[in-house]
C-alpha cells in the first residue's frame, strides 16, 4: 500500500529536519542546486573553502533600518545557526585561574571544543529549542520550541558523584540540571514583567517618601510583601517571591534574566562560547580563541526580535470533562500561583539597544503574536504569576545557595506538548509533576492526591487542552 502523504500541517513540518527525529520513517525532500545553496547560505567560500557558519554580519545601524518582518528572519536565522570556530565558537585556551567562568573553561578529554558539563555543550539554539510538541510521534519540530532530557543544561556542575563513591544512593552533584523550555509568547511574558517592575518601584518611591511606613508590594494584583524606609535605608526584610532590587525577572527558571535580550547574553557564552561586544568590546578577544566581535549588538537585537515576537500558545476549546478539570484546578489552589490570565497596561513591547534606545516595538496585538486585546493592553494567558516560590527540599537544587529551592512559577500554557516537567525534566507526566510539588505548593499538591482517579482525570484532561501556537514561523 502506498503512503499517503496527505498529512497535517504539524506533521508536515517533521520532514524539515530529520537528523532530530531518527524515528521518522518519511525521508525529508531532497534538496539540491539553487536550494541546497539557500539552506547552506554563509558555510562555505569559494571552491568550498570554509567560513563563518554566521554569513551575513549584522550591524545595530542595519536592524533599525529593517522591517519587523526583516528582523525576524534574520533573528530565525542567527537563533538556528550551528557556530563554527571561525565564528568564535568554544572558550580559548584553558584559564588555570578559572576554568568554570566562560572563556577559559577545559574541554571534554581535550577535544578542543566541547565540555558539555557546564557549559559549551551545543552550536546552536536550536539544539535545545528545536521541539514544537512532544506530544507527537515523533516529536514535531518547530524554531523556538523546547528541548528534551538530552538537551539539559548543567551549570556550575564541577564534581559530580556518577559512581556514588560518597554512599548516597544517588549520583549527587554540586550544580543545576535544567530543561530547556520554549520562547513562544515571551514578548507577552517580557512587557508583563516590565510593567509590574514599574508598579513595584513606584511602591519602593512610596515607601521611600513616607519614612517609618510599611508599604505593601504589589504588581498586576500579585502580592510581593512589603517594606519599609527608615533611618536612611530600605528594610527589604518583608519582600518576597522577588529579589531586592525589586525587578521582575520571568526568564530562566530561578528568574536570572528581565528581558530575552539578557538570557541570549548568558546563553550564548554558557553554551557556545560565543562572546557578545556588548559585553566584551567591540575588537576584543577576550577568550583567547584568535576571534573578535563574535556577536554584534545589531544580531543580538535580531536574535531578540525574533524570540519576543514568536506566536501565543493556545488553549484549545474545553470539552465537559476539561471544563470539569478547570473548577477543579481552581478549587483546589493550583490557580494561587498558576494564575490563567495576567493583563498588560499597553499593547506595545519597545525593544532597546544597550545603550536604552528604542529600535523597534512590537505590537503584540498583531500578528504574528496575536494576543487578544483588553483595553489598551492584552490578555496573556500564561497560568503564572511571574514570581519565586519556595518548592520544597524535594525539588530543590544543590548548588549550596539558599535559592536552591526557589523557582519562577512554570508557565503553563502550551504545557500539554512539553513533556518532560519540572525544571529537571525529572516529571515524563503531569500527574508525576503535580505530586512531586512541595514547600508553598504542598497544600495544592495534597488536594490533588486527595481527589479520586477520576477527578483527578479531569484535572489533566484540563491541562491537555493547553497547547503550543498551531504553525509557528510559517511566514518566515
Amino acid at each position: 500500500m502506498g503512503l499517503s502523504l496527505r498529512l497535517s500541517n504539524r506533521q508536515s513540518l517533521c520532514l524539515v529536519i530529520p537528523w532530530m527525529f531518527a524515528t521518522s520513517a518519511i525521508a525529508a525532500p531532497r534538496l539540491d542546486g539553487p536550494e541546497l545553496d539557500k539552506r547552506h547560505k554563509g558555510h562555505r567560500g569559494p571552491a568550498g573553502v570554509e567560513q563563518p557558519a554566521l554569513g551575513q554580519r549584522l550591524t545595530q545601524d542595519m536592524v533599525e533600518a529593517m522591517s519587523q518582518l526583516e528582523l525576524r528572519r534574520e533573528g530565525m536565522r542567527i537563533f538556528s545557526t550551528p557556530f563554527n570556530k571561525l565564528d568564535g565558537l568554544g572558550d580559548g585556551p584553558m584559564d588555570p585561574s578559572d576554568t568554570v567562568e566562560p572563556g577559559g573553561r577545559p574541554t571534554l578529554q581535550n577535544n578542543g571544543l566541547f565540555l558539555r558539563i557546564n557549559g559549551m555543550d551545543s552550536q546552536t539554539c536550536l539544539e535545545c529549542h528545536g521541539i514544537l510538541s512532544n506530544d507527537t510521534i515523533p516529536a514535531t519540530f518547530g524554531v523556538g520550541g523546547v528541548g528534551g532530557i538530552g538537551a539539559n543544561a548543567m551549570p556550575e556542575i564541577i564534581d559530580p558523584d556518577i559512581d556514588d563513591t560518597d554512599g548516597n544512593g544517588f549520583a549527587a552533584i554540586t550544580g543545576r540540571f535544567i530543561n530547556p523550555p520554549f520562547s513562544f509568547g515571551s514578548g507577552g511574558v517580557e512587557l508583563l514583567g516590565k510593567e509590574m517592575t514599574a508598579e513595584l518601584h513606584a511602591l519602593r518611591d512610596e515607601a521611600q517618601a513616607n519614612p517609618g511606613t510599611v508599604v505593601p508590594l504589589e504588581a498586576k494584583g500579585i502580592p510581593f510583601g512589603s517594606l519599609v524606609y527608615e533611618n536612611g535605608e530600605f528594610d527589604l526584610s518583608g519582600v518576597e517571591g522577588v529579589e531586592d532590587d525589586l525587578i521582575i525577572k520571568p526568564f530562566g527558571r530561578k528568574g536570572c534574566c528581565d528581558t530575552i535580550r539578557e538570557f541570549d547574553l548568558r546563553a550564548l557564552q554558557f553554551h557556545q562560547g560565543m562572546q557578545p561586544i556588548e559585553k566584551f568590546g567591540a575588537d576584543v578577544d577576550a577568550d583567547g580563541d584568535g576571534v573578535s566581535n563574535e556577536i554584534l549588538v545589531g544580531e543580538l537585537s535580531a536574535m531578540h526580535t525574533f524570540q519576543v515576537s514568536l506566536e501565543r500558545p493556545r488553549n484549545m476549546r474545553l470539552n465537559a470533562a476539561a471544563r470539569q478539570g478547570r473548577a477543579r484546578f481552581q478549587a483546589i489552589g493550583c490557580a494561587d500561583c498558576h494564575i490563567p490570565s495576567m493583563f498588560t497596561e499597553s499593547r506595545f513591547l519597545d525593544l532597546e539597544d544597550p545603550d536604552g534606545n528604542v529600535y523597534h516595538s512590537i505590537d503584540l496585538s498583531a500578528f504574528p503574536t496575536g494576543f487578544r486585546r483588553s483595553r489598551a493592553g492584552v490578555k496573556v494567558d500564561l497560568y503564572a504569576d511571574l514570581k519565586l516560590h519556595d518548592m520544597g527540599p524535594g525539588l530543590a537544587e544543590s548548588t549550596g545557595s539558599d535559592k536552591d529551592p526557589f523557582f519562577t512559577t512554570a508557565r503553563l500554557w502550551g504545557v500539554a506538548d512539553t513533556a518532560p516537567y519540572l525544571h529537571d525534566g525529572r516529571a515524563p507526566t503531569l500527574t508525576e509533576a503535580i505530586l512531586l510539588h512541595g514547600g508553598e505548593a504542598q497544600d495544592a499538591r495534597d488536594a490533588f492526591a486527595d481527589l479520586s482517579p477520576s477527578a483527578q482525570g479531569q484535572i489533566i484532561e484540563f491541562l491537555r487542552h493547553l497547547r503550543t501556537p498551531r504553525n509557528p514561523n510559517q511566514d518566515l
